[in-house]
């Protein structure tokens, strides 16, 4: 027994402070790694906030004068498309055949001998007329049923 210096109480009582020394070592590491990450994510996420904050409006102001490009480029496709048929329409009205067309259809115009005759509708005349619609009415509510019915045409 004499190699043993220490009795097996104290080996396994330093065994115990020994092993609590790495544990508490251990975990100061961990909590200090924890801490310099966490200050570290704070600035990084801090950075990250003013980045998105300061490229907000100039990303929102990017996209509104995209929208506002495309709805212009719409605007101008379809004012050629326009001019493009003002241009055939032109181009038919130097036609003479066509223009006695259209005045035969809208004008009711005839050729001198011919017999003009116009049918009309039996169901428009059963329906009253405008005029006598508003009969016995204050003249505002004519007015009034007058913008409603201009609105429903459109």
């Amino acid at each position: 027994m004499a190699r043993d210096r220490f009795s097996t109480a104290t080996r396994l009582r330093l065994l115990g402070e020994q092993t609590a020394a790495r544990v508490y070592r251990s975990q100061s590491r961990r909590q200090a790694r924890r801490s310099r990450l966490t200050g570290r994510a704070a600035f990084l996420a801090l950075v990250v906030c003013s980045m998105i904050v300061a490229l907000a409006y100039p990303m929102r102001a990017y996209v509104s004068q995209q929208n506002e490009v495309d709805e212009q480029q719409r605007l101008a496709a379809a004012a050629r498309e326009r001019v493009e048929r003002l241009r055939d329409e032109k181009a038919r009205l130097q036609d003479d055949a066509y223009v006695m067309r259209l005045a035969r259809e809208h004008l009711h115009m005839v050729r001198p001998g011919e017999t003009g005759y116009i049918v009309v509708d039996p169901r428009a005349a059963r329906e009253p007329r405008a005029e006598e619609a508003g009969v016995g009415r204050p003249w505002y509510s004519n007015v009034w049923d007058g913008v409603d019915r201009a609105d429903a045409r459109r």
